[in-house]
């Protein structure tokens, strides 16, 4: 049930992203979101007693927040300013990718084998059928968005594979819940001192700003932490097929978001690669 969750809502999230940005800047978005989400689930878990870490328990996840979601769902809502959200969730894909990487230099992690490897490969050749030039052009803001989607695919994955790792005395959702907060909080000087466009509020951003907060962070990103603690990492990385097959059915249905003959057949490859990989990596 909580990666049905993660695999469903987390697919909704880049339709929100881009709507909410609507309304007001990435930074903004990112501090507004995680510090109603980490508030709200930090003053549940005080109300009903839950622990809460301390010392440098706390501190190690908050710093693991920072890289999976400050660098992870920052890098995604800026790289939204500039492509398409189901292209979005189709550069996403190669998160599997950075894990099996990051897993294969943690002390004791697997090492990625001739299959795992070449797995890797056809799923960025894909993703280089993508972003590679239309009629001899480089597109330039597709190029960006896919080198600011890496960076955030490997701070999300390395923030995960540290989290899996590290020893946790507190319940999921406590973990969650101050790494949100962290994240908000790290977020909110550069989105509330600094120079920024002015926030446009519209019904409609807001909806999309309360269900980035309920159902992409307090919902999903709960349940992802509690699937993460007691399901293998290749179960867990499955959410990545079903994400961009729910981004790019509501960025089509929303914003008739291209998708055509290219976008699918680079899909086809991307999944296959990802397939590989889950198919033959060690966990």
């Amino acid at each position: 049930m909580a990666l049905g969750a993660v695999c469903f809502f987390w697919g909704t999230t880049y339709l929100a992203i881009r709507v909410a940005l609507e309304m007001m800047p990435a930074t903004m978005l990112v501090a507004v979101r995680y510090l109603i989400s980490g508030g709200i689930l930090l003053a549940g878990a005080a109300f009903t007693g839950a622990k809460i870490p301390r010392g440098r328990e706390l501190w190690l996840t908050a710093a693991f927040g920072l890289v999976m979601l400050g660098i992870g769902n920052g890098c995604l809502a800026y790289a939204e300013q500039w492509i398409p959200s189901g292209m979005a969730a189709l550069f996403v894909t190669t998160s599997p990718f950075w894990m099996v990487g990051f897993e294969a230099l943690v002390p004791g992690g697997a090492k990625p084998h001739l299959p795992t490897v070449a797995g890797m490969i056809v799923g960025f050749l894909g993703v280089g059928f993508l972003v590679a030039p239309k009629g001899g052009t480089w597109d330039p803001n597709l190029l960006a968005g896919f080198l600011l989607l890496q960076l955030g695919c490997s701070g999300w994955s390395l923030g995960s594979i540290a989290t899996r790792r590290a020893t946790s005395t507190v319940h999921s959702t406590v973990s969650g819940a101050i790494q949100q907060l962290a994240t908000g909080l790290a977020f909110a000087s550069p989105a509330f001192l600094l120079p920024h466009a002015p926030v446009v509020w519209s019904w409609r951003g807001v909806g999309a700003l309360a269900w980035l907060i309920v159902f992409g962070s307090i919902v999903a990103f709960s349940a992802y932490l509690y699937a993460l603690e007691r399901l293998p990492v290749a179960i867990v990385s499955s959410y990545t097929y079903i994400n961009p097959l729910v981004a790019v059915t509501l960025g089509w249905l929303v914003y008739r978001e291209p998708f055509g003959l290219r976008e699918m057949i680079a899909m086809v490859i991307i999944f296959a690669g990802v397939a590989i990989v889950k198919r033959t990596a060690k966990h």
